[in-house]
C-alpha cells in the first residue's frame, strides 16, 4: 500500500484500530464501540490508507494483525492514553454546565441516591447527571465515569478518594420467619460474581449446609424475593427502611458492613461541575449517615 499525500491520520481511526485489535473481530469491536461493523471496517481501511500499511489480514474467522500492525499497537496505546489525559484536562477546565457521570452500586443509586438527588435538584440545576448503576468498578482514567461511589476502600493510589462512612447490613426476611426455628429457614444469597464480598462470605458461614432458594447479583430482586417469603437474606439497612413486609432477624454474629468511598480522578476534580456534584454527594451521605449505618432493630423470637 502507498501512502497518499491527501490522507490525514485521524485519532478516531486509531481508536477503532485498537478496538479491533482487542476484540479480534469486526462484530465484537462494533458491539464494544456501539456502531455498525461496517463502520469499524471503514475506519480501519482509512487508517491503513493514511499510513500506507496493511494492519490486518482479513481472514474468514476474524481479522489478524500483520507484523506491521503488531509493531504499532504499543504506540497506539500511548496515543490513547494521551487522548484520555487531554479529555480529562479539558473536563477539569470546563464550565459549570454540562454532564457529570456517576458510577454507583445499583441499589445504592436506585434506593438511596435518587430520592436525595431529586429533592436537591435546584442545587445542581443546569447539570445533566448520568447515573450508572453497576457492580463493576468504572475506569476513571478512561473517563468511564467522572465520579464513583464505591463499597470498600479503593486500591488505586492515582485516584483522589474520600471516605463517606459505613453502610450497615442486616439479615432480613418476611415476618413469618421470625416465628420459625432457624432450622426451617430458607436462604437467598448473592451469586458467585460477588463471592469476594463480606456479605456473601458471612451468609455462607451462617447458612452452613442449608440449601439456597435463590442467588442473585440484583439487590432489588433479592428484596422482592424476601418480601414474598422466598427466604432470608443480607440487605443494606437503607433498602428496607420503610418496608413492612421485611423484618430484621436476630443473629449471633452481626452481618459485616461496607465502607463507602467517593472516588474522583485528580485531573477531573478541578472541573466546577464535577466538584459541585462531588460536594453534593458528600453532603447527602453526611446528612443521611444514620439511614446508611443504622439497624432498624431485631425481632425477638420469644
Amino acid at each position: 500500500m502507498q501512502n497518499s499525500s491527501d490522507q490525514t491520520l485521524v485519532w478516531e481511526d486509531v481508536r477503532y484500530f485498537l478496538a479491533l485489535t482487542r476484540q479480534g473481530s469486526l462484530s465484537a469491536a462494533a458491539r464494544k464501540l456501539e456502531v455498525e461493523h461496517s463502520t469499524v471496517a471503514r475506519r480501519v481501511d482509512a487508517l491503513e490508507r493514511a499510513l500506507g500499511l496493511r494492519l490486518f489480514d482479513r481472514l474468514p474467522r476474524g481479522w489478524r494483525l500483520t507484523p506491521e500492525g503488531e509493531q504499532l499497537v504499543e504506540q497506539a496505546v500511548r496515543m490513547e492514553d494521551e487522548a484520555l489525559a487531554f479529555a480529562r484536562a479539558a473536563a477539569g477546565a470546563s464550565p459549570l454546565g454540562g454532564t457529570v457521570r456517576i458510577s454507583v452500586p445499583p441499589s445504592l443509586g436506585t434506593v438511596f441516591l435518587m430520592p436525595q438527588l431529586a429533592a436537591r435538584h435546584d442545587l445542581w440545576r443546569g447539570i445533566e447527571l448520568e447515573v450508572m448503576g453497576e457492580t463493576r468498578e468504572a475506569n476513571l482514567s478512561r473517563r468511564e465515569a467522572d465520579i464513583a461511589l464505591r463499597l470498600g476502600q479503593p486500591g488505586d493510589p492515582s485516584l483522589a478518594v474520600r471516605p463517606l462512612g459505613e453502610v450497615g447490613y442486616g439479615l432480613y426476611g418476611h415476618p413469618d420467619f421470625a416465628l420459625l426455628p432457624r432450622a426451617q429457614w430458607r436462604y437467598i444469597g448473592l451469586d458467585d460474581s460477588l463471592s469476594q464480598t463480606p456479605q456473601y462470605q458471612w451468609m455462607e458461614r451462617f447458612a452452613g449446609s442449608a440449601a439456597f432458594s435463590l442467588r442473585s447479583n440484583d439487590v432489588t430482586a433479592m428484596i422482592r424475593a424476601a418480601g414474598h417469603g422466598l427466604g432470608v437474606t443480607t440487605l443494606p439497612h437503607y433498602c428496607v427502611d420503610d418496608m413492612a413486609d421485611l423484618v430484621e432477624l436476630p443473629v449471633d454474629e452481626p452481618v459485616p458492613g461496607r465502607s463507602l468511598w467517593l472516588v474522583v480522578h485528580p485531573d477531573v476534580r478541578r472541573s466546577p461541575r464535577v466538584r459541585l456534584v462531588a460536594d453534593l454527594l458528600i453532603a447527602i451521605c453526611e446528612e443521611n449517615r444514620p439511614l446508611l449505618e443504622r439497624s432498624r432493630g431485631t425481632v425477638s423470637r420469644d
